[in-house]
């Protein structure tokens, strides 16, 4: 074929926009070095992704689904069936281990924040030092 035209393509993919969205994107795959399913013929890469979408060399079904997955920001994942793993009897209580057994933690006392203050006062020195922070004592 020498040359493309949008009628040998449309025959593969009827509507136009999405033969553009398809051709374009087998083009940047092309540029980015995939594998080239024709012969060039010193083609440039859109003509070369229309050639080959007119001769039907890349199917337009994985073009289309290329095309979704490199749009797509997130990726579902298959959550797994609710019947492919048993489920534990509700009688039966989970082990715990050391630290995350709650019966190991250790209780906290709560504190109001102005017991948290007169905490915090009490650690600061009483005098404050006379050359303010950290510098040099000049003239004493």
């Amino acid at each position: 074929m020498a040359r493309v035209t949008v009628e040998d393509c449309v025959e593969k993919v009827t509507n136009r926009f999405e033969l553009v969205l398809l051709a374009a994107h087998r083009a940047r795959a092309i540029s980015n070095g995939s594998e080239i399913t024709i012969d060039p013929d010193n083609d440039k890469n859109p003509v070369i992704s229309l050639r080959e979408i007119a001769d039907g060399t890349i199917p337009p079904a994985d073009l289309r689904e290329g095309l979704i997955h490199s749009i797509q920001k997130n990726v579902e994942v298959d959550e797994p069936e609710p019947d492919a793993a048993p489920l534990l009897n509700s009688d039966r209580r989970p082990q715990t281990l050391g630290r995350d057994d709650p019966m190991a933690d250790t209780q906290m006392d709560p504190i109001t924040e102005d017991q948290l203050l007169r905490g915090m006062e009490s650690l600061t020195p009483i005098e404050p030092s006379s050359t303010g922070a950290g510098g040099s004592s000049r003239g004493r």
